[in-house]
């Protein structure tokens, strides 16, 4: 698997669970996107751009789905996720020399819980979510844990 040595392009996505329908958080020309994944509540993403481009979309759809294999790896490992947990995924696109190359940057938020636990069920995660298995050994995927 090949490094990007220049990001040319990034997609960001921040993937929470809306626990309130009525909530608005998108202004200025931006948008919010309400997504459904298999066995969970509305995912929101949060103050998406009007005109996405490709890693964007991408980090948006990868979002939606880990977020679904996080929930559930957490329930195979019994874990209860905060209320407040997130999931944040940055998508590169860049070049090593003439090359053209994806990568991937997860930032799991769960406040109150131990880093290690949460690091288990994101790596669990990875296993359970098509999005991961997809592009695993394909593209270099980092994972930072927010705890705090």
């Amino acid at each position: 698997m090949t490094k990007i040595d220049q990001v040319i392009a990034s997609g960001n996505s921040h993937a929470t669970v809306n626990r309130d329908p009525n909530l608005q958080r998108g202004e200025f020309g931006v948008l919010d996107l309400r997504l459904t994944a298999p066995g969970v509540e509305d995912i929101e993403f949060i103050a998406t751009e009007p005109h996405p481009r490709a890693e964007q979309l991408f980090a948006g759809a990868w979002s939606s789905c880990y977020t679904s294999a996080l929930q559930i790896a957490a329930s195979l490992k019994k874990v209860t996720l905060p209320s407040d947990y997130s999931v944040d995924i940055q998508v590169n696109i860049g070049q090593t020399g003439a090359a053209w190359f994806l990568g991937a940057e997860f930032t799991i938020r769960a406040p109150g819980l131990d880093k290690e636990v949460v690091e288990a069920v994101a790596h669990l995660a990875h296993q359970i979510c098509p999005y991961s298995k997809a592009v695993h050994g394909n593209i270099e995927v980092g994972l930072n844990v927010v705890t705090a």
